[in-house]
């Protein structure tokens, strides 16, 4: 499938700051299952100082605001294409090793409510592809979609506790369930076609665990389903602070607002498709 992707975050400061940095993981993989056709990033109100590739295989681009400013604005727009491959990324790669992604986070530490989750899977599952299916199925049934009751710095047990959540925290209640199962697991932030609508109000999540023979497979536990072509891996990490679209430090004084603008939609193949980039 061929997935045309507008996303702009914009930054209106009371005061413009005296100066700030950020981290921007908004460029997509290039990895098994998409090709990127095109993808640029324009900056407005800041200076690209860098681009590089992080430990977790991200592209990174390094911004500094523009002092005399009181807006940062960062849009990026491309062309990726997808292919439907149930899920399966297939072997590692990067510069962090497996053992990595079985590193406890704040976000992803492994509680009693966790540990419920797994002891419910370990009962019912067979075979280790089944059991990452059924943890995914339980942990929608113990933690049902809904907006606006966390914040990006939810835990996994602290939304279990409360029983709901969004697709951020069903990552990382998979997350902490796979590693607790003893196997390596990693936090996906990207992009998602929905059938419905164009207009999106933020980025998606899921998780990827990687299991032996197969290599990574992933499960959109929001969704009941493992990622298929309307899906586009933008960043990974050990939870959503680490595959964050964007983070970073803000000197200064004065409020801030932050209007996230996404666009995800079908695109038709060019009569002449373009060269790629890759």
């Amino acid at each position: 499938m061929r997935l045309a992707i507008s996303h702009t975050t914009t930054y209106r400061f009371d005061d413009a700051p005296e100066y700030g940095l950020q981290q921007l993981r908004m460029t997509p993989k290039r990895s098994a299952g998409q090709k990127v056709v095109e993808w640029d990033m324009m900056i407005d109100g800041g200076v690209t100082h860098t681009v590089y590739t992080d430990h977790n295989n991200n592209r990174v681009t390094l911004v500094s605001f523009d002092t005399r400013a009181n807006t940062l604005a960062v849009q990026c727009k491309g062309i990726v294409e997808t292919v439907d491959a149930n899920g399966v990324i297939g072997r590692h790669g990067g510069f962090a090793p497996l053992w990595y992604f079985q590193t406890p986070t704040d976000l992803t530490r492994i509680g009693t409510g966790v540990r419920r989750i797994v002891d419910k899977v370990n009962e019912s599952a067979s075979d280790e592809i089944s059991r990452f299916h059924a943890l995914a199925e339980t942990i929608l049934s113990e933690v049902t979609y809904k907006t606006d009751v966390t914040t990006t710095s939810t835990s996994a047990e602290e939304a279990i506790r409360q029983g709901s959540g969004v697709c951020q925290d069903h990552a990382h209640i998979f997350l902490a369930a796979a590693r607790a199962m003893g196997r390596p697991a990693r936090y996906v932030s990207g992009y998602l076609l929905i059938k419905d609508r164009v207009d999106q109000y933020a980025s998606h999540a899921w998780a990827e665990v990687h299991i032996d023979n197969l290599g990574w497979l992933g499960f959109d536990v929001s969704n009941g389903i493992s990622p298929d072509d309307r899906y586009v891996r933008v960043a990974t990490g050990l939870d959503y602070q680490d595959a964050a679209p964007v983070s970073g430090l803000r000197f200064g004084s004065g409020g801030e607002a932050m209007a996230i603008d996404i666009q995800v939609q079908q695109s038709r193949q060019p009569r002449h498709p373009a060269a790629s980039r890759d």
